[in-house]
């Protein structure tokens, strides 16, 4: 059965000489495998679209198990990200993360809009490392592991909170701080951005200015609650802070 979908690039392997499967998160199936016969090939009309984070419409024939693309039209290839490394880490994280926490074939139509706004929005130059906190954030659902971010996680409370506890999930207010003697003390402002980051549209998204300290708590805050509790260990993560410790940076700012 043939079928069509606009997808998003977000793995590649290489099969045998000539061939390639790819994974696509679309936006009509969710993610989807597909065997890319003669890929690899430098005349091959598939060989462009199926570049790792190209924004596609794909034609593709599928049964059971594996797919098979037919045809691709490619509608914007990112060029700006996959002429950056910088840039290209930060988006082979979020495609990295995508895959997964994803299940096969889920449709999920916001998902792919959030991952659509992320990649583009660094296309554009936007600011990366703001960019993908708030995907991480917004992620926190899709790995069922969502902390409490609204209130209080131990009185309910809706006072500006004072920490945030890895071990209980969430925000503590000034009465409850204690229940946690290892709870990251945060800023009013910290707070504000990590509610915010899950609550608002990606799509809106203004120019986002933040502090080198505070994107560092953020950052800090996010991955040590992933390392609780999504049992992910990703080696786009590892580059990516290992870039970031030698010094690398984004061109688009130079």
């Amino acid at each position: 059965m043939f079928h069509k979908a606009e997808g998003i690039v977000i793995r590649t392997v290489d099969y045998g000489e000539s061939n390639k499967i790819v994974t696509v998160f679309t936006r009509e199936y969710g993610k989807i495998a597909l065997m890319a016969r003669g890929a690899k090939r430098p005349k091959s009309r598939l060989t462009a679209v199926t570049q790792l984070f190209t924004y596609g419409m794909m034609m593709f024939q599928k049964n059971a198990g594996l797919g098979t693309l037919t045809q691709g039209e490619i509608i914007q290839s990112f060029r700006e990200v996959r002429n950056d490394l910088f840039r290209a880490s930060y988006v082979s994280y979020v495609t990295d993360l995508t895959n997964k926490l994803t299940e096969d074939e889920k449709r999920n139509p916001y998902l792919f809009e959030l991952l659509y706004q992320t990649i583009h929005y660094m296309n554009e130059g936007m600011d990366p490392d703001v960019l993908t906190r708030i995907f991480e954030v917004k992620m926190f659902t899709v790995a069922g592991i969502k902390p409490e971010l609204d209130q209080c996680v131990s009185c309910g409370s809706t006072d500006v909170p004072v920490g945030f506890s890895i071990k209980e999930a969430g925000f503590l207010c000034k009465r409850c701080i204690e229940k946690d003697p290892h709870a990251y003390k945060i800023t009013a402002q910290v707070a504000k951005l990590l509610r915010l980051f899950y609550h608002f549209d990606l799509q809106r998204l203004g120019t986002i200015s933040l502090k080198p300290e505070t994107k560092a708590t953020l950052k800090t805050i996010i991955h040590q609650y992933y390392d609780e509790y999504s049992g992910l260990h990703l080696k786009s993560r590892r580059f990516l802070d290992q870039l970031e410790s030698m010094g690398f940076h984004d061109q688009s700012t130079d």
